[in-house]
């Protein structure tokens, strides 16, 4: 009977939900956030690099983070700088919570969805104001397509030009 209480006491403990159970996994969950902060603070934008890549501070580190889903001008491009700017207007020294997969591109940088504490989706924001395409080649979200084919239809930003070059073609030239 002693024997048998041990073994519950034991599979409740483990069964346990404890706050530091996570501890070390925070980083790979789909949204992080900054454990030096409140939960819900999220990582601070220390940095705009352009309308879809950012610099965050996670744990004291810095991150580049390039946005999910989407493909903004290049600087140099119509629209580039303007992108650039409302990115920056939107989150630069304000907290993000970055929604993603724990993947990486090619140069290092987490391909996340950034979201201020408001609920704002950042990558939402600059497909409907005209000034991303959905980037359709790494994407296949059915809301993104809608939000670039009402931008498009409303003739916004980038669709206000008549034949807009998109950025994966402009970085051929």
């Amino acid at each position: 009977m002693i024997r048998n209480s041990y073994i519950v006491c034991l599979l409740l403990l483990l069964g346990c939900d404890h706050p530091e159970s996570n501890k070390y996994n925070r980083f790979s969950e789909k949204i992080i956030s900054n454990e030096s902060t409140n939960e819900t603070d999220g990582y601070k934008v220390i940095g705009v690099k352009d309308g879809d890549t950012f610099v965050v501070l996670i744990d004291g580190k810095e991150q580049i983070i390039r946005l999910e889903h989407i493909d903004c001008p290049e600087k140099k491009q119509p629209f580039g700088t303007m992108a650039k700017q409302f990115a920056s207007d939107l989150c630069f020294g304000k907290n993000v919570m970055l929604n993603h997969n724990n993947k990486y591109d090619r140069n290092n940088r987490l391909i996340a969805e950034a979201i201020l504490v408001n609920g704002m989706n950042i990558n939402k924001e600059l497909v409907s104001n005209g000034l991303a395409w959905h980037f359709k080649k790494y994407s296949d979200s059915q809301e993104y397509a809608e939000l670039e084919i009402n931008a498009r239809k409303n003739r916004i930003g980038i669709w206000s030009e008549l034949n807009p070059t998109a950025p994966w073609d402009w970085r051929k030239k």
